[in-house]
């Protein structure tokens, strides 16, 4: 009987500890995903002819999940640059997974 409840004790540490790991590389999978779409999106908008400031709301579709992107385009010190925010996260959820800020070329100047 003892015997019993020590295995049953070590079975439930064993499926509790299984359970944080599932979730933790779930949360990992959706901060690499987050990752590439903005790095995806940064990348095209540095290939684009002309990009203007504002805002814009994107979705995408990545691994059959459906993703939405803020982007935020401004002037930055430099005038030969415009500053670009891009936040990604779950079109289901509303925090952020990933955020990302980098600079492309201000083609007006």
């Amino acid at each position: 009987m003892i015997a019993l409840t020590i295995f049953a004790t070590v079975a439930a540490a064993a499926l509790s500890a299984s359970q944080f790991v599932l979730r933790q590389s779930v949360a990992l999978e959706d901060r690499l995903f987050g990752a590439w779409l903005a790095d995806n999106q940064l990348s095209e908008l540095r290939l684009q002819a002309a990009t203007a400031p504002g805002r814009q709301h994107l979705t995408r579709s990545m691994d059959r999940r459906d993703w939405t992107l803020q982007q935020r385009i401004a002037p930055a010190r430099d005038p030969r640059l415009l500053q670009v925010e891009i936040q990604v996260s779950r079109a289901t959820g509303s925090s952020a997974i990933h955020q990302v800020t980098g600079w492309i070329r201000n083609h007006h100047e």
